[in-house]
């Protein structure tokens, strides 16, 4: 006779079954701001779920508000079934006014369940709602189970890895990827990798990207003496767009309340700026050329005609006490189109979470390859002190300004070091500071550049994966004149960071060097391609590219180069390499009147000077140089 206490007891079965958990985007904010239109909008969502889960054969388990968990008898049935979803939800929302429309985000996982009393639980159950929660709005989240069973099954389109999450009391890791509704711009094949990605200051390596540049570097005049005559106005001829998905980060606006420079705006945008550059698959546009536009009200089809690029990224920052809100938007430019948008409000100490997060959605939405070298270059995570961090960033613009800004700027880094000894990025900013102040000449004891070396290696003990931090030796090694170890450390700058402008023109220069000219006319013209539009550095890479000219007897491309190099700022290094350019072409006058333009800019230049700091590795190439200089009147 059975037991009566057996009906009390509830029936439970465990089985293997696959797991979609969907919901609607916004659903609680939409209740809130228009509740009738939100129920009648619910209405159709749960019709046309319902009527599509039927159709491939599953079983809706449970619905609670907007968010629907279904089981099915096979993975291939929840992947078809849950990209027939986002397909209707496309056909409905593009014949919708925004308002109008549904945005979906599903999961999907093959697992372990527990059925009992019509319910389900278990970790299919958890994992499947967690990958809901990961999902980007029009897309599904599959877990690597999922993705293994159904690759070769079906026409998944495209794919993006989001790596090894932690998912909410998931003990297990593993490779999650999300099917993309529709393939974004410059949609370039199917498997793609996204990684956290981890905080690279690229501040302190760009304050000397002119530093190696030989001649161009230490014969300009520091430029606080400089700033009326500079000539910002560069033309606005478009640019074609690179052969690979290519992109600028604008600087934020500053919407705080207070009036004080937005150092930490500035920083967010270094740092998103420094991310994407690390990748092989993007072209990047150098902060230099970025900043251009700070506190300018410009279109973005203007920007992306005279950056040569398809997509801007642009936003604002609004500090109040210790919150922050960020406003951010990716837009295709050629055609105006907004690719993702979003607002954030966080804690301050969240900011660097906060980066991180704007970066991956900025890699999903251009569907970016990452190589294997960059997953695991940047996945490192820095906890930075946030006060150190701001330090740095002031300390960017600082050198530029003479002498006491250099002074300055050291200054602010060893006092983000104090803050924070583990912080690579001040270390770098520091480190360049000392080359900074050896190459404008404003000393000549040679332990500025044993300073310089000990905080270059101090940050490369640090974080090994800083380019800044390998371009900051590769300078040091140039300035001592040890040509093939400055060489070899620019290369590994640029293996780490392949959109690093300010490497390839140090390591144009090191080419320049040692004689292979022929090799540093590509490398300077891809420098001057990454920084199209900075009075500065532009007017030096070209600098740089009009002597890699001269080297090699191309000598009218050696005059327009250098001719547009003086259009974009006085320049005492062009002039000096366009005087010899037109003394070697026995054009005695004009190489005279830029001998005097030269002087203009730094009138303590002189060819026993130049002697001092051989230019070339071979002596024969430096006493050419100075011989025709020496002819056109420097003295």
């Amino acid at each position: 006779m059975k037991d009566d206490t057996d009906s009390l007891v509830s029936t439970e079965i465990r089985r293997l079954a696959a797991i979609m958990f969907t919901d609607i985007v916004g659903f609680s904010r939409q209740m809130g701001s228009n509740e009738a239109r939100t129920l009648r909008l619910l209405d159709i969502h749960n019709q046309l779920i319902r009527q599509t889960v039927t159709a491939h054969h599953g079983v809706v388990v449970k619905t609670v508000g907007d968010a629907f968990l279904v089981e099915f008898p096979s993975v291939v049935h929840a992947v078809q079934c849950a990209q027939q979803i986002q397909a209707q939800f496309r056909t409905h929302n593009a014949e919708q006014p925004h308002d109008e429309q549904i945005h979906v985000r599903i999961g999907i996982h093959s697992g372990d369940i527990v059925q009992r009393d019509g319910d389900v639980f278990g970790d299919g159950v958890n994992i499947a709602s967690r990958l809901q929660g990961l999902a980007e709005p029009d897309t599904i989240c599959i877990s690597d189970v999922v993705y293994r069973d159904v690759a070769k099954k079906l026409e998944l389109g495209p794919v993006v890895s989001l790596g090894r999450p932690k998912l909410k009391n998931i003990a297990e890791r593993f490779e999650v990827y999300a099917l993309l509704s529709t393939p974004p711009k410059g949609f370039r094949g199917k498997l793609f990798r996204r990684v956290r990605f981890a905080h690279c200051l690229v501040a302190a390596g760009l304050l000397l990207v002119t530093a190696t540049l030989g001649v161009v570097y230490y014969l300009v005049h520091p430029l606080s003496t400089q700033d009326s005559a500079l000539r910002t106005n560069i033309a606005s001829a478009a640019l074609p767009l690179p052969d690979k998905p290519s992109i600028v980060v604008l600087p934020f606006t500053n919407m705080s309340d207070d009036s004080k420079p937005d150092y930490l705006g500035d920083g967010i945008v270094e740092d998103i700026t420094t991310n994407l550059a690390k990748l092989s698959g993007l072209f990047v546009i150098a902060r230099n050329s970025a900043f251009t536009y700070k506190g300018k009200s410009v279109k973005v089809q203007k920007v992306s005609r005279e950056l040569g690029v398809r997509y801007v990224f642009e936003g604002s920052i609004r500090r109040a006490g210790d919150q922050v809100r960020v406003t951010a938007q990716l837009i295709d430019a050629t055609s105006g189109y907004h690719l993702w948008s979003e607002r954030y409000e966080r804690p301050l100490r969240d900011i660097f979470a906060l980066q991180d997060e704007i970066v991956h959605k900025i890699v999903v939405h251009l569907a970016l390859r990452l190589t294997t070298v960059e997953q695991e270059q940047l996945e490192r995570a820095y906890a930075v002190n946030l006060e150190a961090y701001e330090l740095r960033a002031r300390a960017f613009e600082l050198p530029f300004q003479g002498k006491e800004g250099n002074a300055q700027a050291r200054q602010l880094c060893e006092q983000a070091i104090e803050l924070d000894p583990t912080y690579a990025q001040a270390y770098t900013c520091t480190g360049f500071t000392y080359v900074f102040e050896w190459g404008f000449q404003w000393t000549q004891d040679i332990q500025t550049l044993e300073r310089a070396w000990e905080y270059g290696q101090k940050a490369i003990a640090l974080d090994d994966s800083l380019p800044v931090a390998h371009e900051l030796l590769g300078q040091i090694y140039f300035w001592k004149q040890h040509y093939e170890q400055a060489i070899a450390e620019l290369e590994r700058a640029l293996a780490l960071g392949p959109s690093w402008g300010s490497a390839y023109a140090t390591l144009g220069s090191a080419l320049n060097a040692v004689g292979r000219s022929e090799e540093a006319i590509d490398v300077l013209e891809k420098a001057i391609r990454l920084n199209p539009r900075s009075p500065i550095f532009t007017s030096n890479y070209l600098a740089a590219l009009g002597n890699a000219y001269r080297l090699t007897g191309r000598n009218e491309e050696a005059i327009t180069a250098l001719k547009k190099s003086l259009s974009l700022r006085p320049n005492g290094g062009a002039a000096l390499i366009l005087a010899a350019t037109y003394s070697d072409l026995g054009r005695d006058a004009e190489a005279q009147a830029m001998v005097t333009a030269g002087l203009k800019v730094n009138p303590y230049i002189s060819v026993e000077g130049l002697r001092q700091r051989p230019l070339y590795r071979d002596p024969a190439v430096t006493e050419r140089f100075l011989a025709a200089l020496h002819k056109a009147g420097l003295k």
